[in-house]
Protein backbone atom coordinates (compact mmCIF):
# COMPACT_ATOMS: atom_id res chain seq x y z
CA UNK A 1 0.00 0.00 0.00
CA UNK A 2 1.19 3.77 -0.94
CA UNK A 3 1.91 5.98 2.00
CA UNK A 4 -0.06 9.56 1.20
CA UNK A 5 2.44 12.59 2.40
CA UNK A 6 1.12 13.96 5.94
CA UNK A 7 -0.42 17.79 5.39
CA UNK A 8 -0.53 20.44 8.45
CA UNK A 9 -1.83 23.95 7.34
CA UNK A 10 2.20 24.98 7.27
CA UNK A 11 3.79 22.56 6.15
CA UNK A 12 4.13 18.90 3.57
CA UNK A 13 6.32 15.68 5.38
CA UNK A 14 6.95 13.56 2.63
CA UNK A 15 8.22 9.79 3.69
CA UNK A 16 11.71 9.52 4.48
CA UNK A 17 13.70 8.01 0.86
CA UNK A 18 13.82 4.33 0.90
CA UNK A 19 10.69 3.84 2.71
CA UNK A 20 7.16 2.83 1.61
CA UNK A 21 6.65 4.66 -1.96
CA UNK A 22 4.77 8.05 -2.12
CA UNK A 23 1.34 8.27 -4.08
CA UNK A 24 3.09 10.66 -6.94
CA UNK A 25 0.32 12.94 -6.81
CA UNK A 26 1.16 16.37 -5.74
CA UNK A 27 -1.43 18.77 -3.43
CA UNK A 28 -2.05 21.48 -4.78
CA UNK A 29 -1.39 22.69 -1.43
CA UNK A 30 2.41 21.55 -2.28
CA UNK A 31 2.08 24.55 -4.92
CA UNK A 32 0.55 26.86 -3.07
CA UNK A 33 3.80 26.45 -0.54
CA UNK A 34 6.38 26.32 -3.42
CA UNK A 35 4.68 29.91 -5.08
CA UNK A 36 4.87 31.47 -1.50
CA UNK A 37 8.44 30.51 -0.76
CA UNK A 38 9.44 31.82 -4.15
CA UNK A 39 7.59 35.18 -3.57
CA UNK A 40 9.56 35.68 -0.33
CA UNK A 41 12.77 34.55 -1.77
CA UNK A 42 14.79 37.75 -2.62
CA UNK A 43 17.61 35.37 -3.93
CA UNK A 44 17.35 34.03 -7.54
CA UNK A 45 19.44 30.71 -6.95
CA UNK A 46 16.81 29.91 -3.87
CA UNK A 47 13.82 30.77 -6.39
CA UNK A 48 15.51 27.68 -8.69
CA UNK A 49 15.98 25.98 -5.87
CA UNK A 50 12.68 26.20 -4.54
CA UNK A 51 11.00 25.45 -7.76
CA UNK A 52 13.47 22.61 -8.83
CA UNK A 53 12.69 20.95 -6.32
CA UNK A 54 8.57 20.90 -6.64
CA UNK A 55 9.21 19.56 -10.35
CA UNK A 56 11.23 17.04 -9.61
CA UNK A 57 8.25 15.38 -7.71
CA UNK A 58 5.72 16.01 -9.96
CA UNK A 59 4.49 12.54 -12.54
CA UNK A 60 3.94 13.81 -16.18
CA UNK A 61 0.16 14.41 -16.05
CA UNK A 62 0.84 16.99 -13.49
CA UNK A 63 4.19 18.85 -14.72
CA UNK A 64 2.09 20.89 -17.37
CA UNK A 65 -0.35 21.80 -14.89
CA UNK A 66 2.04 22.77 -12.29
CA UNK A 67 4.10 24.81 -15.28
CA UNK A 68 1.05 26.52 -16.34
CA UNK A 69 -0.01 27.66 -12.58
CA UNK A 70 4.08 28.79 -11.44
CA UNK A 71 3.63 30.82 -15.09
CA UNK A 72 0.57 32.44 -13.72
CA UNK A 73 -2.70 31.30 -15.85
CA UNK A 74 -4.38 27.93 -15.35
CA UNK A 75 -3.52 25.81 -18.33
CA UNK A 76 -6.89 26.23 -19.88
CA UNK A 77 -6.01 30.00 -20.27
CA UNK A 78 -9.84 31.85 -19.69
CA UNK A 79 -12.28 29.80 -18.32
CA UNK A 80 -15.31 32.08 -19.15
CA UNK A 81 -16.13 33.49 -15.74
CA UNK A 82 -15.37 37.31 -15.35
CA UNK A 83 -12.95 38.68 -12.46
CA UNK A 84 -15.75 40.02 -10.17
CA UNK A 85 -17.42 36.48 -10.62
CA UNK A 86 -14.42 34.67 -9.50
CA UNK A 87 -13.98 37.31 -6.11
CA UNK A 88 -18.00 36.74 -5.52
CA UNK A 89 -17.51 32.94 -5.70
CA UNK A 90 -14.96 32.45 -2.70
CA UNK A 91 -16.68 31.14 0.10
CA UNK A 92 -16.62 32.80 3.87
CA UNK A 93 -15.20 29.65 5.09
CA UNK A 94 -12.40 27.09 4.20
CA UNK A 95 -11.50 24.19 4.21
CA UNK A 96 -9.61 23.17 7.57
CA UNK A 97 -6.65 21.10 5.49
CA UNK A 98 -5.61 20.47 2.09
CA UNK A 99 -6.80 17.76 0.00
CA UNK A 100 -7.59 18.93 -3.76
CA UNK A 101 -4.80 18.08 -6.09
CA UNK A 102 -3.39 19.38 -8.80
CA UNK A 103 -4.96 17.11 -11.01
CA UNK A 104 -8.25 17.53 -9.38
CA UNK A 105 -8.31 21.62 -9.92
CA UNK A 106 -7.17 21.52 -13.51
CA UNK A 107 -10.08 18.55 -14.32
CA UNK A 108 -12.32 21.37 -12.75
CA UNK A 109 -11.14 23.87 -14.86
CA UNK A 110 -11.53 21.90 -17.84
CA UNK A 111 -15.05 21.14 -17.17
CA UNK A 112 -15.70 24.93 -15.96
CA UNK A 113 -13.85 26.14 -19.56
CA UNK A 114 -16.04 23.86 -21.88
CA UNK A 115 -19.36 24.35 -19.75
CA UNK A 116 -21.57 25.93 -22.52
CA UNK A 117 -25.45 26.37 -23.63
CA UNK A 118 -28.40 27.70 -21.64
CA UNK A 119 -27.77 28.60 -17.43
CA UNK A 120 -23.91 27.50 -18.35
CA UNK A 121 -23.02 31.08 -16.95
CA UNK A 122 -24.68 29.81 -13.21
CA UNK A 123 -23.06 26.81 -13.95
CA UNK A 124 -19.29 27.58 -14.62
CA UNK A 125 -19.93 29.79 -11.22
CA UNK A 126 -21.14 26.94 -9.39
CA UNK A 127 -18.37 24.37 -10.14
CA UNK A 128 -16.05 27.34 -9.40
CA UNK A 129 -17.86 27.67 -5.80
CA UNK A 130 -17.88 23.84 -4.63
CA UNK A 131 -14.26 23.61 -5.74
CA UNK A 132 -12.74 26.91 -3.79
CA UNK A 133 -15.01 25.30 -0.99
CA UNK A 134 -13.12 22.38 -0.79
CA UNK A 135 -9.84 24.53 -0.79
CA UNK A 136 -7.65 25.85 2.58
CA UNK A 137 -7.79 29.75 2.81
CA UNK A 138 -4.74 29.73 1.37
CA UNK A 139 -5.44 27.65 -1.84
CA UNK A 140 -8.75 30.12 -1.82
CA UNK A 141 -6.66 32.97 -2.28
CA UNK A 142 -3.98 31.76 -4.55
CA UNK A 143 -6.94 30.36 -7.28
CA UNK A 144 -8.95 33.56 -7.13
CA UNK A 145 -5.51 35.71 -8.02
CA UNK A 146 -4.74 32.42 -10.45
CA UNK A 147 -7.89 32.92 -12.44
CA UNK A 148 -8.11 36.38 -12.15
CA UNK A 149 -4.78 37.18 -13.46
CA UNK A 150 -3.36 38.71 -10.69
CA UNK A 151 -0.78 36.04 -9.25
CA UNK A 152 2.19 38.03 -8.75
CA UNK A 153 4.51 35.49 -7.20
CA UNK A 154 7.88 35.92 -8.30
CA UNK A 155 8.18 33.13 -10.57
CA UNK A 156 9.53 34.71 -13.95
CA UNK A 157 9.42 32.75 -16.92
CA UNK A 158 13.67 33.36 -17.03
CA UNK A 159 13.68 31.79 -13.15
CA UNK A 160 10.81 28.75 -13.71
CA UNK A 161 13.36 27.85 -17.06
CA UNK A 162 16.24 27.70 -15.52
CA UNK A 163 14.31 25.43 -12.69
CA UNK A 164 13.30 23.04 -14.94
CA UNK A 165 16.47 22.63 -16.44
CA UNK A 166 17.58 21.70 -12.85
CA UNK A 167 14.87 19.36 -12.13
CA UNK A 168 15.44 17.71 -15.76
CA UNK A 169 19.19 18.01 -15.64
CA UNK A 170 19.50 19.68 -18.81
CA UNK A 171 21.09 23.14 -20.41
CA UNK A 172 19.12 26.01 -19.54
CA UNK A 173 19.70 27.39 -23.04
CA UNK A 174 18.50 24.14 -24.28
CA UNK A 175 15.65 24.27 -22.63
CA UNK A 176 15.06 28.42 -23.42
CA UNK A 177 15.25 27.48 -27.44
CA UNK A 178 12.65 24.72 -26.68
CA UNK A 179 10.00 27.40 -24.95
CA UNK A 180 10.75 29.69 -27.50
CA UNK A 181 9.71 27.35 -30.03
CA UNK A 182 6.85 26.28 -28.20
CA UNK A 183 5.21 29.12 -27.24
CA UNK A 184 4.81 27.91 -23.74
CA UNK A 185 6.29 26.74 -20.74
CA UNK A 186 4.05 23.82 -19.95
CA UNK A 187 4.46 21.04 -22.82
CA UNK A 188 8.75 22.22 -22.63
CA UNK A 189 8.34 21.04 -18.56
CA UNK A 190 5.98 17.80 -19.61
CA UNK A 191 8.00 16.49 -22.53
CA UNK A 192 11.28 17.20 -20.13
CA UNK A 193 10.49 15.16 -17.30
CA UNK A 194 8.67 12.41 -18.83
CA UNK A 195 11.46 11.72 -21.69
CA UNK A 196 14.51 13.53 -20.34
CA UNK A 197 16.21 15.63 -23.06
CA UNK A 198 15.83 14.03 -25.95
CA UNK A 199 12.16 15.18 -25.50
CA UNK A 200 12.89 18.54 -26.07
CA UNK A 201 14.28 17.41 -30.07
CA UNK A 202 10.88 18.24 -31.17
CA UNK A 203 10.37 21.70 -30.45
CA UNK A 204 11.08 23.00 -33.86
CA UNK A 205 9.17 26.18 -35.89
CA UNK A 206 6.26 24.25 -37.36
CA UNK A 207 3.09 26.30 -38.94
CA UNK A 208 0.25 26.65 -36.82
CA UNK A 209 2.58 26.46 -33.51
CA UNK A 210 3.03 30.34 -32.51
CA UNK A 211 6.57 31.07 -31.49
CA UNK A 212 7.23 34.04 -28.73
CA UNK A 213 8.15 36.87 -30.66
CA UNK A 214 11.45 39.03 -31.13
CA UNK A 215 11.29 42.37 -29.08
CA UNK A 216 14.23 45.10 -29.31
CA UNK A 217 16.25 46.88 -27.18
CA UNK A 218 15.89 50.93 -26.69
CA UNK A 219 18.31 54.06 -27.66
CA UNK A 220 17.50 57.48 -26.37
CA UNK A 221 17.73 58.60 -30.40
CA UNK A 222 18.93 57.46 -33.69
CA UNK A 223 22.33 58.78 -33.90
CA UNK A 224 22.52 55.89 -30.75
CA UNK A 225 21.26 53.07 -32.51
CA UNK A 226 23.28 53.98 -35.81
CA UNK A 227 26.43 53.94 -33.39
CA UNK A 228 25.72 51.14 -31.21
CA UNK A 229 24.74 48.91 -34.20
CA UNK A 230 28.20 49.92 -36.92
CA UNK A 231 26.88 47.81 -39.87
CA UNK A 232 24.55 47.62 -42.40
CA UNK A 233 20.51 48.50 -41.34
CA UNK A 234 17.52 49.34 -41.87
CA UNK A 235 14.91 51.62 -40.61
CA UNK A 236 11.27 50.82 -40.52
CA UNK A 237 7.94 52.98 -38.96
CA UNK A 238 7.64 51.98 -35.47
CA UNK A 239 3.86 51.03 -35.12
CA UNK A 240 1.56 51.46 -31.79
CA UNK A 241 -0.60 48.85 -33.18
CA UNK A 242 -1.35 44.99 -31.83
CA UNK A 243 1.63 42.46 -32.50
CA UNK A 244 0.38 39.59 -34.50
CA UNK A 245 1.72 36.31 -35.88
CA UNK A 246 0.17 35.31 -39.16
CA UNK A 247 0.58 31.35 -39.61
CA UNK A 248 -0.66 29.96 -43.60
CA UNK A 249 -0.51 26.37 -44.72
CA UNK A 250 -1.83 26.20 -48.29
CA UNK A 251 -5.19 28.06 -47.76
CA UNK A 252 -5.17 27.61 -43.86
CA UNK A 253 -4.87 30.67 -42.06
CA UNK A 254 -4.69 31.25 -38.74
CA UNK A 255 -3.93 34.63 -37.01
CA UNK A 256 -2.36 34.51 -33.29
CA UNK A 257 -2.25 37.27 -30.84
CA UNK A 258 1.26 38.39 -29.02
CA UNK A 259 0.34 36.39 -26.42
CA UNK A 260 0.13 33.63 -29.25
CA UNK A 261 -3.14 33.27 -28.40
CA UNK A 262 -5.51 32.69 -31.54
CA UNK A 263 -7.73 35.59 -32.94
CA UNK A 264 -8.60 34.72 -36.44
CA UNK A 265 -12.25 35.68 -36.02
CA UNK A 266 -11.91 38.78 -34.73
CA UNK A 267 -9.75 40.06 -37.50
CA UNK A 268 -10.96 38.58 -40.95
CA UNK A 269 -9.28 41.06 -43.13
CA UNK A 270 -5.91 39.84 -41.76
CA UNK A 271 -6.82 36.77 -42.94
CA UNK A 272 -8.08 37.74 -46.40
CA UNK A 273 -4.48 39.79 -47.16
CA UNK A 274 -2.81 36.61 -46.11
CA UNK A 275 -4.36 35.09 -48.70
CA UNK A 276 -2.63 36.99 -51.51
CA UNK A 277 0.71 36.18 -50.15
CA UNK A 278 2.52 34.45 -52.90
CA UNK A 279 3.38 31.34 -50.67
CA UNK A 280 2.43 27.93 -49.53
CA UNK A 281 3.89 27.49 -46.09
CA UNK A 282 4.92 30.94 -44.26
CA UNK A 283 4.83 32.28 -40.56
CA UNK A 284 4.32 36.09 -40.70
CA UNK A 285 5.58 38.59 -37.72
CA UNK A 286 4.17 41.77 -37.75
CA UNK A 287 1.62 44.69 -36.82
CA UNK A 288 -2.13 45.03 -37.05
CA UNK A 289 -2.82 48.83 -37.07
CA UNK A 290 -5.81 50.81 -37.62
CA UNK A 291 -5.89 54.03 -39.76
CA UNK A 292 -7.92 56.99 -40.17
CA UNK A 293 -8.58 58.32 -43.76
CA UNK A 294 -6.21 60.62 -43.39
CA UNK A 295 -3.44 57.35 -42.94
CA UNK A 296 -2.88 58.19 -39.57
CA UNK A 297 -2.96 55.88 -36.55
CA UNK A 298 -5.83 55.37 -34.27
CA UNK A 299 -4.87 54.92 -30.53
CA UNK A 300 -3.69 51.96 -29.78
CA UNK A 301 -6.48 51.46 -27.21
CA UNK A 302 -8.95 52.14 -30.22
CA UNK A 303 -7.34 49.50 -32.20
CA UNK A 304 -7.58 46.98 -29.56
CA UNK A 305 -11.15 47.35 -29.61
CA UNK A 306 -10.77 44.87 -32.31
CA UNK A 307 -10.36 42.30 -30.17
CA UNK A 308 -13.26 42.24 -28.24
CA UNK A 309 -15.90 40.39 -28.34
CA UNK A 310 -16.24 38.30 -31.26
CA UNK A 311 -19.98 38.78 -31.85
CA UNK A 312 -19.05 42.22 -32.83
CA UNK A 313 -16.78 41.99 -35.57
CA UNK A 314 -18.77 42.99 -38.76
CA UNK A 315 -19.99 46.13 -37.08
CA UNK A 316 -16.58 46.86 -35.66
CA UNK A 317 -14.70 45.74 -38.88
CA UNK A 318 -17.07 48.71 -40.73
CA UNK A 319 -16.48 51.15 -38.09
CA UNK A 320 -13.11 50.54 -37.39
CA UNK A 321 -10.90 48.34 -40.20
CA UNK A 322 -7.41 47.43 -39.76
CA UNK A 323 -4.28 47.09 -41.45
CA UNK A 324 -2.05 44.37 -40.75
CA UNK A 325 1.61 45.19 -41.56
CA UNK A 326 4.59 42.40 -41.86
CA UNK A 327 7.93 42.94 -40.48
CA UNK A 328 11.24 42.03 -42.35
CA UNK A 329 12.52 41.46 -46.13
CA UNK A 330 9.57 39.56 -47.32
CA UNK A 331 8.77 41.83 -50.37
CA UNK A 332 9.09 39.10 -52.99
CA UNK A 333 5.88 37.36 -51.22
CA UNK A 334 3.99 40.09 -49.37
CA UNK A 335 4.88 43.25 -51.30
CA UNK A 336 1.99 45.46 -50.33
CA UNK A 337 1.94 44.85 -46.46
CA UNK A 338 5.46 45.61 -45.70
CA UNK A 339 6.31 47.98 -43.00
CA UNK A 340 7.56 51.27 -44.58
CA UNK A 341 10.89 51.09 -44.80
CA UNK A 342 14.80 52.68 -45.68
CA UNK A 343 17.81 50.07 -46.25
CA UNK A 344 21.24 51.39 -45.53
CA UNK A 345 20.55 54.97 -45.13
CA UNK A 346 23.23 57.78 -44.39
CA UNK A 347 22.33 59.65 -41.14
CA UNK A 348 21.11 62.47 -43.06
CA UNK A 349 18.58 60.23 -44.72
CA UNK A 350 17.93 58.23 -41.34
CA UNK A 351 16.96 61.37 -39.63
CA UNK A 352 14.38 62.65 -42.74
CA UNK A 353 13.33 58.94 -42.17
CA UNK A 354 12.34 59.88 -38.80
CA UNK A 355 11.04 62.99 -38.82
CA UNK A 356 8.92 62.06 -41.89
CA UNK A 357 7.28 58.79 -39.61
CA UNK A 358 6.73 61.28 -36.71
CA UNK A 359 4.67 64.06 -38.98
CA UNK A 360 2.51 60.81 -39.82
CA UNK A 361 1.50 60.13 -36.40
CA UNK A 362 3.78 57.58 -35.64
CA UNK A 363 5.76 56.61 -32.57
CA UNK A 364 9.25 56.52 -34.08
CA UNK A 365 11.59 54.15 -35.64
CA UNK A 366 12.92 50.66 -35.41
CA UNK A 367 16.61 50.13 -36.20
CA UNK A 368 17.39 46.33 -37.24
CA UNK A 369 21.01 44.64 -38.56
CA UNK A 370 20.40 43.26 -42.31
CA UNK A 371 22.36 40.63 -40.74
CA UNK A 372 20.63 39.80 -37.69
CA UNK A 373 18.71 36.43 -36.89
CA UNK A 374 15.24 36.50 -35.42
CA UNK A 375 15.69 35.80 -31.99
CA UNK A 376 12.16 34.20 -31.02
CA UNK A 377 11.11 35.27 -27.39
CA UNK A 378 14.04 37.34 -26.73
CA UNK A 379 15.16 40.98 -26.93
CA UNK A 380 17.54 40.85 -29.71
CA UNK A 381 20.68 43.54 -29.83
CA UNK A 382 20.81 44.06 -33.22
CA UNK A 383 17.15 45.31 -32.98
CA UNK A 384 16.51 49.13 -31.90
CA UNK A 385 14.19 51.09 -31.28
Amino acid sequence: MRSRPVVSRDVVTLPAPGATRYDPRVLLYELVTTSAAVARASSRLVKIAELAALLQRVTPPEVDIAAAFLSGEPRQGRIGIGISAIRESKPVTAAPAPVLSLVEVDKVFEQIATTTGSGSAGDRARRLRDLLTRATADEQDFLVRLLAGELRQGALEGVLIEAMARAGNASPATVRRAVMMAGAVAPVARALIEHGTSGLTRFTVQVFRPVQPMLAYTASDIDEALTNLQQDVALEWKLDGARIQVHKAGDEIKVFSRNLREVTSAVPEVAEAAQTIRAHDVILDGEVIALRADGTPETFQRTMQRFGRKLEVDRLRAKLPLTPLRFGTLAAIAHRTIVPNLVRPTREGASRFVEATLQRGHEGVMVKALTSSYAAGRRGQQWLR
